[in-house]
């Protein structure tokens, strides 16, 4: 096992076990069993991590210098902010696009702080933003959460307005039912569509701890299947649904807006210039 450090306070794990080993904790753990069933929701593995950071060229760089990752998607502010706020990502993977890493960092200069900026400011540096958890049935693992909802758990972000589902059957019909399509819109989920026509649902929770800080996502990849019954890519849905991005970062722009957390005195800094993302060299 060797560690590095990623970017604030994250490290990354290199983990190798002998040919054979197939287990799902660090070495030096032991597998306890335990008699209490405890539910998993339908929750497989994780889908992808998001980092937010000040400064997303270096951090890129770094991180793609080390692992040999490739850009894989890119968003600017230009095209998914709000006209309030901003923010600019890129997302780096390895050569299978299995292992995949968001960067997100604040555009500055606008009309509010940017989401990514409050991260910043409220966990005291760069972080980890958002955690994403595939399912292999989103409506399912949903509705088993609302079930436990009494229980304690999480709240999901405010799902957008009505006229984002008025295209979905054109989107998607082909591969949702209608029955789906109406539960994607009576529980928040947005939908999207590569090129290759695979089809992916996502959707994010508030803040799981008790700060403007880590958020949780549950996404189900949806692969497209041709005419001779071959999935065209085993994971599915292959794109970083660009289509989404705004309707997440406007949901979570009211969010913020909602709870309204005044900036740590030990956070406040002179905000930069509003300026285009520069271009990595990966």
């Amino acid at each position: 096992m060797a560690e590095v450090e990623l970017f604030g306070d994250a490290v990354l794990r290199f983990v190798s076990y002998q040919d054979g080993t197939d287990v799902s904790f660090m070495p030096g753990f032991e597998d306890v069993a335990s008699s209490v069933e405890s539910p998993d929701f339908g929750l497989t593995r994780f889908d992808h991590i998001a980092g937010a950071v000040p400064d997303l060229v270096s951090v890129a760089s770094y991180v793609a210098g080390f692992t040999g990752f490739h850009e894989f998607s890119n968003f600017t502010g230009d095209k998914v902010g709000t006209g309030e706020s901003a923010l600019n990502g890129v997302v780096l993977a390895n050569n299978a696009d299995t292992v995949l890493l968001t960067l997100l960092e604040p555009v500055h200069g606008t009309k509010r702080r940017s989401q990514v900026q409050t991260f910043l400011d409220h966990h005291g540096g760069p972080g980890v933003q958002h955690l994403a958890m595939a399912s292999d049935d989103l409506l399912c693992t949903l509705r088993d959460i609302r079930a436990r909802s009494s229980l304690g758990g999480f709240e999901l972000l405010p799902p957008p307005p009505p006229s984002y589902y008025d295209g979905l059957r054109q989107l998607a019909g082909d591969v949702l039912s209608e029955e789906q399509i109406k539960e994607c819109q009576e529980l928040g989920v947005l939908v999207d569509r590569d090129d290759h026509g695979g089809v992916v649902l996502q959707v994010f929770t508030k803040a799981a701890v008790d700060r403007p800080t880590l958020l949780l996502e549950f996404i189900q990849r949806i692969p497209c299947v041709e005419e001779n019954q071959i999935e065209y890519k085993s994971s599915g849905y292959s794109g970083f649904a660009k289509g989404n991005v705004y309707h997440i970062f406007k949901s979570i722009e009211d969010y913020d807006k909602s709870i309204d957390t005044p900036t740590p005195v030990s956070s406040i800094r002179k905000q930069g210039p509003h300026g285009a993302m520069k271009k990595i060299n990966i």
